[in-house]
């Protein structure tokens, strides 16, 4: 084959189911088996408790920003953007605080919605981070009564857990929070980390107002994060006792971030400190074993920022504390971790969306450029800097997450001077985590994965693919609808956009991929000197599919996407069915053919007439997470068999018009 840069060269919707390198020699094929966990313990190896007793910096002297009292610095850090923080400060300045009824948490249970709670929950945050924002630019003490209002008011509420999280997360199974045993979740870690920052900044202003706001917001911090942590072992996202089949995934460093800002912040026992400190990097750890060494996020760019994001705000927090004594950002793990992001971008604003991920994003600039200067990466710093500059964001706020707004207002200006880039690699392949990406000068970018349906945020996926073309997507992942009850419960796979059949996949004597960690890929390999990426479907597919092999190769060439299916059926039940998901309405008028325009952008999929019937169907999308990125509706192609037969091959190519 000639080299692709040589210009030359049927379960119904919504029913339940039935059952990196660029470095790699072009001149080889590789195959692998997905591998994770591994005990690298980067963070225990690199100080134990001694170690980091005697590292960390006293009584807050690591803080780097300004002092509350320092107004030309807090001037300086804010400027171009004060006057934008001051304005969202004024308009809450009237804000009437949302009361969270118990009925709000009942809800979630009773019709399965989070937005019932989250909601006003969420309005409260909004309006006390602006508040908060606003008194630190201006520094006039105007918005502190409103502040000791909303610092007053969250106190009250008994826990700061979301109602999608308290059943899970508290021994007694209810869905109304526990009044005597306080929760840490991802939610109630964020508040308390804002509150630890405001308690830092704002104690004596507080204090103005009355001395009794503070002191009940430190004790709350205590009772609510403190204490529990260093007691309790049994969040399941500590992982103290994981094992190498236990999933660690965004939890662990996204709550280790926040419950170590609030120990900086608020703990100046020396003892205590140190033994806390260190209690988090044993279970930051467990998350660092889990992750694949080829640094791909299994959970989407979407929980990038969440995931390895939050891993870097710890590091970056833990290097501040200890005085840059205790860091891990010189390990290849870490910094491959970082450039995932940058690598899973396509263009004009999409990523690659596996999992729960949404095709629309790009992520954090600032949080990208930070860990990218971290680690080294010219690669982060540069996509950063694209995205900030293709974007002219000057919001830097980053709502309730006060470190980052802080960390946004101190990389701005160099942001602004960075070369833009973005990646443009010829391919980027994940030999653990299974992604392959591939790009051509003829405009075309594809993303395939292996895996298995166990993963993070899984979908039922294995072995699917996305296609764009000229930045245009074209043969899609529709991505997750907004999250209820169902979303992550026994029922995840009655909805729709986790099963397979609405997946770029196929339905193997009339059955789909079901879910679990037995259901995997087999044969995975990629040729970069052949443009393939190769893999047996087969396990990925019940015993009642009774299929013996299911190898699916993706070949792109100079003129477009190849894909083959080379098949062996212990015995034949049900028609085969090829489905693609699409974004545009495709023209099947002809036999063999299937054109596909999306904005000025043309696909052809030719396949054999004779093997196949094509069929349509229109997919409404009346979920706005769905809607806001694909617009009403998309549309699933179906190639359906026109025999039985045991074993075969199919083929279709997907060809620009």
């Amino acid at each position: 084959m000639k080299s692709p840069f040589n210009a030359s060269a049927p379960t119904g919707r919504g029913g339940a189911l039935s059952f990196p390198w660029i470095f790699l020699l072009a001149a080889l094929s590789f195959s692998f088996q997905a591998k994770a966990w591994e005990q690298r313990d980067l963070l225990q190896k690199e100080a134990d408790l001694a170690q980091v007793k005697a590292a960390l910096v006293p009584r807050q002297a690591w803080v780097p920003y300004p002092k509350y009292a320092d107004r030309s610095s807090w001037d300086a850090l804010t400027r171009g953007v004060k006057e934008g923080i001051i304005k969202k400060g004024e308009d809450a300045l009237t804000y009437e605080w949302r009361v969270v009824k118990a009925s709000d948490y009942l809800e979630f249970n009773r019709s399965g919605s989070r937005r019932i709670m989250e909601d006003p929950f969420g309005a409260n945050t909004t309006a006390l981070s602006n508040l908060v924002q606003a008194e630190l630019a201006e520094g006039k003490g105007r918005f502190m009564d409103q502040i000791a209002n909303g610092v007053w008011y969250f106190c009250e509420m008994t826990s700061w857990v979301l109602s999608a999280h308290v059943e899970r997360e508290q021994s007694e199974r209810t869905s109304l929070p526990n009044y005597q045993h306080q929760t840490i979740d991802l939610t109630s870690g964020d508040m308390a980390s804002f509150f630890a920052w405001t308690y830092y900044f704002l104690k004596e202003e507080l204090d103005k107002v009355n001395p009794m706001i503070a002191r009940r917001l430190r004790e709350n911090l205590q009772d609510r994060i403190l204490d529990p942590y260093v007691i309790r072992s049994n969040f399941w996202w500590q992982a103290f006792n994981a094992t190498p089949e236990t999933m660690v995934n965004n939890w662990n460093p996204w709550c280790n971030s926040n419950v170590l800002t609030c120990f900086m912040l608020l703990e100046n026992d020396p003892d205590k400190l140190a033994t806390a400190v260190h209690r988090t990097m044993v279970s930051v750890d467990k998350f660092i074993n889990y992750y694949h060494s080829d640094g791909a996020c299994d959970e989407g760019p979407s929980y990038w920022g969440h995931a390895a994001g939050k891993m870097f705000d710890y590091l970056d927090l833990l290097g501040k504390a200890t005085g840059g004594k205790v860091s891990i950002f010189d390990a290849p793990l870490i910094k491959h971790m970082g450039e995932y992001i940058a690598y899973s971008y396509v263009g004009d604003g999409w990523v690659v969306n596996f999992a729960d991920a949404s095709a629309k994003g790009g992520g954090e600039p600032g949080l990208i450029y930070r860990y990218g200067k971290a680690v080294g990466s010219p690669v982060m710093m540069q996509f950063a800097g694209f995205l900030f500059q293709r974007d002219k964001r000057r919001d830097l706020s980053a709502g309730r997450d006060l470190y980052r707004t802080l960390e946004n207002l101190m990389t701005v200006e160099v942001l602004a001077q960075v070369n833009p880039s973005a990646p443009n690699m010829p391919y980027r392949w994940y030999p653990e985590t299974e992604f392959c990406y591939m790009r051509n000068p003829q405009g075309f970018f594809f993303a395939g994965k292996g895996g298995y349906n166990a993963e993070s945020h899984n979908h039922n996926d294995m072995g699917s693919f996305i296609l764009y073309l000229d930045n245009m997507p074209m043969v899609i992942d529709a991505g997750v609808g907004t999250y209820t009850r169902q979303t992550f419960s026994s029922e995840r796979y009655s909805i729709w956009t986790m099963q397979s059949n609405y997946h770029n996949l196929p339905m193997i004597n009339g059955l789909p991929q079901p879910p679990g960690a037995a259901y995997r890929s087999q044969k995975v390999s990629f040729n970069p000197s052949k443009w393939t990426f190769s893999l047996d479907l087969s396990g990925a597919y019940p015993e009642e599919a009774a299929v013996a092999q299911w190898q699916r190769t993706y070949q792109l060439g100079a003129t477009g996407l190849t894909i083959t299916e080379e098949f062996g059926l212990k015995e034949t039940k049900s028609p085969n069915q090829i489905h693609f998901l699409l974004w545009a309405k495709p023209n099947i008028s002809e036999p063999g053919l299937a054109v596909i325009e999306k904005e000025g952008k043309k696909l052809k999929l030719s396949y054999d007439h004779r093997q196949f019937d094509p069929a349509v169907e229109v997919i409404p999308l009346d979920d706005n997470r769905l809607s806001s990125v694909w617009g009403p509706q998309i549309y699933r192609l179906s190639l359906n068999a026109r025999e039985q037969k045991k074993a075969g091959k199919y083929q279709y190519t997907f060809e620009k018009l």
